[in-house]
């Protein structure tokens, strides 16, 4: 493998990373399962691309600079979640999640038969903006406002609602307001890592964005362990280089690929950092739940050899 190669992995895994951590919030950190991110990816995706496409390539392009483009993207990813939001927010379990997958497969619907855009055929001549300096900024950037988000005052009322809607109502939690605060917020990054990749394949088609993109982004929240922002980069990374190091199983890689996810699944209920952080706090965490785990097995076997103790003298 030359860097070439190496960097477009990395590249593609910064990309991926930035919509996971937005949907990290919305699925991990609020609790609603989302299957149609690849829609507000979709939109990021083509708004920005319009923004920075050259008039004489695309007559309807802007020519604007490329952060330009990522601000433009991500709002339109913003504004469409804030709009799907009102209309589906009130819908419980199940129902969101139907929702939001039909709001995808929308997206790339209209998108086919946009012909502006190229409609099924595609959109060629994008300007090659992303980098791996850019995208590793965006992720640090992306990485720190999540964290912040999380522990303030609007994170631990999402949280609430995570673990029960009813009673953070109760105590005069706002559960509409943060999950629409949540639901922008995740498309926000999903426009913005629509932007980056956009950008960086130079070409877009529908699709790009079917449904088993968001399956993916979804599944690597799941991986990385739900309420877990190191979790989410640690799963990012894996699954998006693991179909990569299986080339060598050609046809097969995407079901030793499949095999391997479920095996760790399994092994791992909890996704790989099970809601925990990589954080001295985080690590101190796990070594009390693991100590007061070990404490309480030894309770239990002496408790169970004094019942055999008093069992036999009787």
């Amino acid at each position: 493998m030359d860097w070439t190669y190496i960097q477009g992995i990395l590249m593609l895994a910064g990309i991926n990373l930035i919509a996971v951590l937005g949907l990290s919030l919305l699925t991990g950190f609020t609790g609603l399962f989302s299957f149609g991110h690849a829609g507000f990816m979709a939109i990021g995706a083509y708004v920005g691309a319009l923004m920075t496409v050259s008039p004489t390539t695309t007559p309807s392009g802007l020519g604007l600079p490329f952060f330009v483009g990522i601000i433009a993207g991500g709002a339109a990813a913003g504004l469409a979640g804030y709009l799907i939001g009102r209309i589906t927010l009130n819908l419980k379990g199940d129902y969101f999640c139907i929702a939001t997958l039909g709001f995808g497969e929308a997206i790339r619907l209209i998108l086919n038969n946009v012909q502006i855009f190229g409609g099924s055929r595609g959109w060629p001549g994008i300007p090659y903006k992303s980098s791996l300096p850019a995208i590793l900024i965006a992720d640090v950037v992306a990485v720190v406002v999540l964290w912040n988000i999380v522990h303030s005052r609007q994170g631990r009322n999402m949280i609430a609602v995570r673990e029960e809607e009813l009673a953070a109502q109760v105590t005069g939690i706002n559960v509409f307001g943060s999950k629409m605060t949540a639901l922008v917020i995740s498309a926000v990054y999903a426009g913005v890592a629509g932007v980056f990749f956009a950008h960086y394949m130079t070409f877009l088609q529908p699709k790009m964005f079917a449904m088993s993109k968001s399956t993916e982004l979804t599944i690597i929240v799941i991986f990385g362990g739900l309420g877990s922002i190191s979790g989410s980069v640690l799963g990012a990374l894996l699954l998006t280089a693991l179909p990569e190091v299986l080339r060598a199983f050609d046809i097969w890689r995407l079901v030793v690929y499949g095999a391997a996810v479920i095996i760790i699944m399994i092994s791992r209920p909890k996704g790989l950092m099970g809601g925990v952080e990589l954080t001295p706090s985080g690590i101190r965490k796990v070594r009390a739940e693991r100590k007061a785990r070990q404490i309480a097995k030894a309770s239990i076997l002496a408790t169970d050899d004094a019942s055999d103790g008093v069992g036999g003298e009787a």
